[in-house]
């Protein structure tokens, strides 16, 4: 059975965005209370409260009691928003039940036993969750505040299915009443090694060689060509035509 949790709402008249402003800014937040053949009624909750209550997941799934002046409902969270950035409610969705009548909503699966299953213990694999909810149906009496999955006795490569969970009495999975498939909820899988292999580089060819090899007379890299001077040195004069190259001076040796 689901834990019990109350709320306490105030009714608001003030429709639009500029009065669920004003709200937001006195601590309160704007929520509608609808269902179970009544008049839906705009209401107003303490915004701290509801915080807190959202933060706690047996509030999801649990039959509220919803108290406006002397009047008391119960309902279930439908529904609720937050800022896009900032942590504030935004507004809340509350449905009213009827104890007679069957509700379809999503619990949350908890898994159990996945560290001594044998593909876990003695094959080395991991455990994988392919769904963390599930949508049942039931009466609010029967309703549960989470579905257990048992996976200590999976092998490699096995998985467990909607149909292998144990259901408490009064509950079935919404799916699989309506002829849905029997989906995997949980599995042990293999552990994959991605090795990096280090890129070859290709020799280069015999054409490709020799277009990257300087041609006769060109220099190589940091040299001159013929005739060319280094950096940084004056290039050499040439002697004009009938002239004889010039010698130059011997150097004076000091005394």
């Amino acid at each position: 059975m689901s834990a019990k949790f109350e709320l306490i709402a105030e009714p608001r008249a003030a429709k639009g965005t500029g009065a669920s402003r004003r709200l937001r800014r006195s601590g309160k937040v704007p929520a509608i209370l609808y269902g179970a053949g009544k008049e839906p009624m705009m209401v107003s909750l303490d915004h701290n409260a509801m915080s807190r209550h959202l933060a706690n997941e047996k509030f999801h799934t649990s039959i509220l009691t919803v108290k406006v002046g002397g009047d008391a409902d119960q309902a279930i969270l439908r529904d609720w928003y937050m800022h896009p950035y900032k942590p504030v409610v935004m507004h809340v969705d509350l449905q009213r039940i009827s104890a007679t009548e069957k509700l379809h909503m999503k619990v949350p699966l908890h898994f159990e036993g996945g560290d001594v299953a044998p593909g876990v213990k003695i094959d080395g694999g991991i455990v994988t969750h392919l769904m963390t909810d599930v949508d049942i149906t039931c009466l609010p009496k029967d309703l549960p505040e989470f579905l257990t999955v048992d996976l200590s006795a999976l092998n490699i490569n096995e998985s467990v299915h909607l149909s292998n969970i144990k259901l408490p009495e009064g509950v079935s999975i919404t799916s699989l009443a309506h002829g849905g498939d029997d989906l995997a909820v949980g599995a042990v899988t293999t552990i994959r090694v991605v090795e990096e292999v280090a890129p070859v580089v290709a020799a280069p060819a015999e054409g490709e060689a020799a277009a990257a090899a300087p041609a006769e007379g060109e220099a190589k890299p940091g040299e001159a060509k013929a005739g060319e001077a280094k950096k940084g040195e004056a290039p050499k004069a040439e002697p004009k035509k009938g002239e004889a190259p010039k010698k130059e001076a011997p150097k004076k040796e000091g005394k």
